[in-house]
């Protein structure tokens, strides 16, 4: 304070380009000062200063008081936006997106920080317009909706209030968080394969065995199978363990093993029907394994040995036979033949002498033989 403030009692005030300043004497409001420099009385002068620039919004306890205290310097100075129900109000300074109201919400910002733009939606869905939701993105608005991103092959189901609006198709969509509560349910349009496995079934003689089952599926009508049921998937488990529990337990093992992997069409036909009303198409239902109990293992193993045992003796008392049948047409043929017999006596011969490493000769090889092979016509 200079002895030119003391002597006249006042102060000094500097307002840059990017301030104002509120002037209350004794409590009311007396001035907004801009830029500039002022002198003011200091007794009963209280002075609220504010940037402009880096707070265009006027965040102050006076704000409702000056506007009914002084509506003309609250209209000269500040710009109040205000949001009504089933609206968002989007407010651009300088032409880029600054802040979103929410409906029934207001703000009031300085007039000097603009240029200010005011731009209206209708809240009239759950769905936020693309072009807008863009614009709010790209200024890092996003507190106003949730993004949601519905896959390639996949339908989204859009929920609103927990009853169905519509369908989505692949791609971003953004959903209000003002107004009414909505979410996305995504389902798989693919097809999928659904295992059943360790299936147990007492059969018709009762053995108890597992089975494991498979079923390839698809979704052909998302509101169905969301709707009808809490878990379609769970629901075509269900379906199909119950359909061959009662067909696979009418058959015996025997029956069972002959043709384990053959699928009875009328449990097809069953499920197919009653995944058709949950929204669901099956195509192609396959009994793939069918396991028993160890000790019953055992018994098979120990049958099917049993069998081929029998099949191989079979087999070897056919050969037998057949050795026999043709060494006697053999010794039939020698008999009638003595130049046949004399050829198989040379033969036998032959295969003496490639196994002695010295063979000596008398009498030629009408001796040789008959020393070697006592036969007589």
């Amino acid at each position: 304070m200079t002895m030119i403030d003391y002597l006249t009692g006042t102060i000094p005030v500097t307002v840059t380009e990017t301030e104002r300043v509120l002037v209350l004497r004794h409590g009311r409001f007396a001035s907004m000062l801009t830029a500039g420099h002022y002198r003011l009385r200091r007794k009963g002068t209280t002075l609220h200063r504010y940037d402009i620039e880096a707070n265009p919004a006027f965040v102050s306890s006076w704000c409702d008081a000056l506007k009914r205290a002084r509506p003309e310097l609250h209209k000269a100075h500040l710009t109040e936006v205000r949001a009504e129900e089933a609206e968002v109000v989007l407010i651009s300074r300088d032409g880029w997106p600054w802040r979103l109201l929410h409906p029934g919400h207001r703000i009031t910002v300085w007039t000097d920080a603009g240029p200010w733009e005011v731009e209206r939606f209708a809240v009239d869905g759950p769905l936020v317009p693309k072009a807008l939701g863009d614009r709010l993105e790209a200024a890092t608005i996003t507190k106003a909706f949730t993004p949601v991103t519905v896959p390639e092959a996949h339908t989204g189901l859009l929920f609103t209030e927990g009853a169905l609006a519509g369908d989505l198709p692949p791609g971003l969509h953004r959903l209000w968080t003002v107004g009414a509560r909505s979410s996305v349910t995504t389902v798989d349009l693919r097809w999928r394969a659904h295992e059943v496995t360790g299936h147990e079934i007492l059969t018709r003689d009762r053995v108890t065995l597992r089975v494991n089952l498979s079923a390839t599926y698809r979704v052909v009508d998302a509101r169905r199978a969301v709707s009808v049921s809490k878990d379609y998937a769970e629901a075509l488990h269900r379906a199909l363990a119950l359909a061959f529990r009662k067909t696979l337990g009418a058959l015996s093992l025997d029956e069972l093993l002959a043709d384990k992997v053959a699928v009875d069409e009328t449990a097809a036909g069953e499920v197919r029907t009653a995944m058709a009303e949950l929204g669901l198409e099956v195509a192609e239902i396959a009994l793939k394994d069918v396991i028993l109990p160890g000790e019953m293992r055992e018994i098979l193993n120990r049958v099917v040995a049993a069998e081929k045992e029998a099949e191989a003796n079979v087999i070897r008392r056919r050969e037998e036979t057949n050795a026999v049948r043709a060494l006697h047409n053999t010794a039939k043929v020698m008999a009638d033949n003595p130049v046949m017999l004399r050829l198989k006596e040379l033969e036998a011969l032959e295969t003496v002498a490639s196994k002695v490493e010295r063979l000596t000769v008398h009498n030629g090889t009408a001796g040789l033989l008959s020393d070697l092979v006592k036969l007589r016509d």
